[in-house]
Order: C-alpha cells, then structure tokens, then sequence
C-alpha cells in the first residue's frame, strides 16, 4: 500500500493547457542575427498528432480567419479545402527540422522535459519561451481545377423528362440531389459548382438540380417553333408572357419552358415587356445534333437533311459544328459523325485519353476546339499539349500532328 501511495504521490498529472504561459511574444521580439534565446517544455506539453499545421497564402487569410472555408471529399477521396470561388488540393508536407509550437503570454514555470520531470530550476529561469508542441510539418494548398465530372455524373443519374411523378416516396427521390447534396458529394467551391450546373444547362425543379432528357428538350423547342409559327411571334422577339401562357395550356411547366428558352436565346425588354431572341447557331446546332442522331451519314445527305429540317429563316452552317462533329475522308466520299466535347471527360489526362481513342492522329485545327475548354491553375494550354501530346511536323509550312504520348 506504500508502494502505491509512492507511486500516485511521484505521477505526474496530465495538465491541460489554459492559453497561455508560451513566451511567443520573446520570440516575434528577436532582432538581429545573432539573437537567440532559451526554449523550455510547458507544464502542457504532449502529444502532437492532435495538431496540424496549414500554410496559407495571404489571400486565403480573410475566407480562412471568417470561417468562409470548407473540406470537402468524400472518406475514399483526397480531401480539398474551398473557398467561396476556388478549390485547394491539401498535401501533407514533411519536415526533417522540428518546428515547434510556443503559445502567447508570460513563459510559465516551472517547465517541464518531455518525460514530465522538472527541468532543473538554474535552467528554466533563463528559459523565456515554452514550447507546447511539435509539428511533424504542415499541410499546403495548391490551387487545383474543380472535379465536376462527379456532378456531370450524378447528375445523369435521372434526368427529368416531361410527365414525370416523383411522388413523395423516398423511392421516387433517388438519383436526385439538392444543392447542398451536391455541395457534400463534388469537391469544387459553390462559385465553380454554380458554374458546373450552368455549363451542363441544369435546373432546379421541385428542390433538386436536374439535366432535362434531350428528347424533352427537342419536344419543347419544337412546340416553341411550332407555336410561333400559328401565333406569328417573330424568332428574335418572343413575347415571354404569351410563350409561357399558351405553352402552359398545352400542358409544359413554366419552369421547363423558361429553361429551353435559356438555352436557346436571350431574354431582352422590348417595348416595355420581356422577349426572347432565339440564337441561330444554337437552334440549329440543336438540329444538328437530331440529324446525326442516326449515326454516321455521308457530308452531302447530313447537309441536306438538316437543312431541311431548321426553322424557316435560319441558315446551316457548318462552322456552327466546331466541337460537335468530325469529319472522315472515305475515298471520294466525306462522313460525319457526331462527336461533341460536351460528352468528354473533364479532367485533361482522360479527356486525351478519349480523344486518342477517337483518333490516333490528330491536326491542330481538329484538336483544339476538343482542348480550349480545359482550365487548370498555373498550366497552359501549350503545358497540356506537351504533358499529354507529342508533335510532329514533317516540314515547316505543314500543318503540325498530334499523337498520344
């Protein structure tokens, strides 16, 4: 029983650390190079693997001190951190030097070694700074693109079709997310993730962000086109309010009717009410695309074809088709089939992938309209070419080829 009482009286308890007792002041206070001063343990000193370190640039500093930042990153995904606007790949970087943490305030004593015995007493009172902790190193930001394949992914899950019933069953809700579902499962900041939603043309409806099935769209284009045509509404200057009023009474939701006239134009005040102009390349890139629906058709029947089938008014032109389709030359005849960049990967390793997989060969003026959209932080497009792309240019005056690396 004197052997125990011995060994509580001789045991350190575990302290707790009150904010202060540091010395850190001492520390920022060091002028010269020669100035130096003693460091000691604090009472508090302990464990570390509790502490991690974030090196933050200067502009991160207002998001980071007014709590504007969030981690995102599913447990099987490398954690990012973003900002309102931008997204930050976290790596955890290593340090051989110790780099240690000494709390504000007055140094307390006396100080402790790390095996929480005292320090002798003619040493701690020279001591001016204690130290509370060892960081093993830090985590670094590096400003990284936003990963919206997932949302293009999750997103074509259940695209909304015309008629549909979700019903209130659980059951009918999955495949659909919200946007703060989709703020926990994509790792991009909300100003990208908006971005994202826009450039894949989605909605909200009843709550939850949606991509709308093509054959919809096609349908509500043509009840468009259709409904001008018997109303004499001009294609430039679509009455809003008279659009969505007799859309509604042939059964289309305001709300899906306002998305396709977004897609297809821009919304002007003319005359002291709302209009919608229908863009030419737009409508008729749309139609386009339903021509070669089939797969691939020889140039002259594609041509025709889809001539005959755009708006009264409007005019086919391929140029329109840069980034949607490819040409093929078979003997003396030119294919075309569709090919959109709006279907490829997003991410620049995949998206050469696909693209070597579609061709081997490829020459500048096919490859780049495939390319321009990617947007990484801090590389080029010239850096991506030479990443994931060799070049060859038989002489000076031809056209140079790219081929997978």
């Amino acid at each position: 029983m004197d052997a125990a009482m011995e060994d509580a009286e001789g045991a350190q308890p575990e302290m707790e650390w009150d904010g202060g007792g540091g010395g850190a002041d001492a520390v920022l206070g060091l002028a010269g190079d020669g100035a130096s001063l003693s460091v000691c343990y604090h009472q508090a000193f302990g464990p570390h693997n509790d502490v991690i370190l974030l090196e933050a640039a200067d502009e991160l500093l207002p998001d980071l001190l007014q709590g504007r930042v969030t981690v995102r990153g599913r447990p099987e995904e490398e954690a990012v951190l973003c900002t309102p606007s931008a997204t930050y790949a976290m790596k955890f970087v290593g340090t051989s030097n110790s780099m240690f943490l000494i709390p504000p305030g007055e140094p307390a004593a006396p100080s402790l070694r790390p095996d929480h015995t005292n320090e002798d007493t003619s040493v701690a009172t020279d001591a001016v700074a204690s130290i509370i902790k060892v960081a093993p190193g830090s985590i670094e930001l590096v400003r990284a693109a936003p990963r919206l394949d997932k949302l293009r992914s999750l997103l074509g899950e259940r695209p909304y079709v015309l008629d549909e019933d979700l019903g209130d069953d659980f059951q009918h809700k999955k495949g659909l997310y919200t946007w703060q579902d989709l703020c926990e499962l994509v790792q991009a900041s909300d100003g990208e993730l908006l971005d994202g939603l826009s450039s894949l043309l989605a909605v909200e409806i009843d709550g939850f962000w949606r991509t709308v099935d093509a054959n919809s769209v096609n349908t509500v284009l043509d009840m468009i086109l259709h409904n001008s045509v018997l109303h004499d509404w001009l294609l430039n200057a679509l009455p809003e309010t008279n659009v969505l009023s007799v859309m509604e009474s042939d059964g289309f939701a305001p709300k899906i009717v306002t998305h396709c006239l977004s897609r297809f134009g821009m919304k002007a005040e003319q005359e002291g009410r709302s209009c919608w102009s229908l863009d030419e390349r737009l409508v008729c890139l749309q139609f386009a695309r339903r021509a070669l629906g089939a797969g691939k058709m020889k140039l002259n029947n594609f041509v025709d074809k889809w001539e005959r089938s755009i708006p009264s008014g409007m005019r086919a032109d391929l140029e329109m088709l840069e980034g949607e389709v490819l040409y093929e030359k078979l003997g003396v005849e030119t294919w075309v089939h569709a090919f959109s960049v709006a279907d490829l990967p997003l991410t620049p390793g995949e998206r050469f992938a696909a693209l070597f997989r579609e061709r081997p060969r490829w020459e500048w003026k096919d490859l780049q309209p495939y390319i321009r959209d990617l947007s990484i932080p801090g590389v080029s497009s010239e850096g991506l070419l030479i990443k994931y792309a060799r070049r060859t240019q038989p002489s000076a005056d031809s056209e140079p080829i790219f081929t997978a690396r």
